[in-house]
């Protein structure tokens, strides 16, 4: 029987749930690693409540995973629902009270999400980068003067250019199943997604960074259809990469996506590429409905054919 395709997304929020809605055409084998420093909103909340992983990314990335029955679709639409009220529960996600009642009940995040996943006839797993909540900073400087800002929501909203972006504990020890996922995997891919808070902070976990550099895979990137606000307003589509290889010098990748809209200078990007080793794969991946959106069908196209560039025929 032919291997099946062994394929890791790394990232957070609506980037990552793009990119799994992707793999899902093309592997039976997904493993989503999220980011765990969300502050903000319902996630911050419990963080803040309970002293737990922030749920929401985690939630979004089972969301897109689930089985495509009426099964899977009706408990997907009960964990992405919020609640709408004057009281405490208010812009609370269903999802994010279960994930957090669950971790109290078990013990163990990684057996609650996987819980979670059979509830939703998941199409892969879901797991956090570490299982102790982290806290993004960095120093930014605007008109003229430079300060340190702490906290995901901070750091992405603050106005100015951020630099020196790091995680707080500075050596945290990641997901031990995270490891084990990018060890055994044949396809990893960055991106897209909030450059500084969602995409980067994987390479800012010694380990986590290591297992990405020395797994066999085809590393693959996918950038973002349009910059993101202040956090990245005022980066290139090339910068975005440098942003990369600056935090983690030894960084590799064998194909980077975009699309051809979102690039006003191509070859400026193709030399970013180059530094990091691999090829630019220029592609239509937007929505054609929606063009800030990228589209499953053409995102798993996109990646197909990146794999099958850099390595031969896709596993089956």
């Amino acid at each position: 029987m032919a291997k099946t395709l062994k394929a890791v997304a790394l990232g957070g929020g609506h980037g990552l749930s793009a990119t799994l809605r992707a793999l899902r055409f093309i592997s039976e084998d997904v493993t989503a690693i999220v980011t765990v420093a969300d502050d903000g909103g319902s996630s911050g909340r419990l963080r803040s409540e309970f002293d737990i992983l922030p749920p929401g990314d985690l939630r979004m990335a089972l969301a897109a995973l689930c089985e495509g029955t009426e099964w899977g679709r009706t408990w997907r639409d009960l964990l992405q629902y919020r609640f709408q009220s004057d009281g405490p529960l208010a812009g609370h996600a269903v999802g994010n009270l279960l994930i957090a009642a669950l971790w109290q009940q078990r013990g163990n995040e990684v057996h609650a999400l996987d819980l979670v996943g059979r509830l939703l006839g998941a199409g892969g797993r879901v797991l956090p980068m570490c299982v102790t909540p982290l806290v993004i900073e960095a120093d930014v400087t605007h008109d003229g003067e430079r300060r340190t800002v702490s906290g995901q929501v901070s750091v992405a909203t603050v106005p100015g250019s951020l630099d020196n972006v790091r995680l707080s504990p500075p050596n945290p020890a990641p997901c031990r199943e995270a490891l084990q996922a990018l060890d055994g995997a044949d396809l990893i891919v960055l991106g897209p997604g909030s450059w500084y808070t969602s995409v980067l902070p994987h390479l800012l976990v010694p380990d986590l960074a290591a297992a990405i550099r020395e797994s066999a895979a085809t590393r693959v990137i996918v950038m973002n259809l349009a910059a993101q606000d202040s956090e990245t307003a005022e980066l290139s589509p090339a910068d975005h990469l440098h942003v990369l290889l600056d935090h983690d010098p030894q960084l590799r990748c064998d194909v980077v996506i975009a699309d051809p809209l979102a690039v006003q200078d191509p070859d400026r990007l193709v030399c970013a590429a180059h530094d990091l080793g691999g090829q630019v794969l220029f592609r239509q991946v937007r929505s054609a409905d929606h063009p800030a959106i990228h589209d499953p069908l053409r995102l798993a196209a996109a990646i197909r054919d990146g794999y099958e560039g850099a390595i031969g025929d896709l596993p089956r």
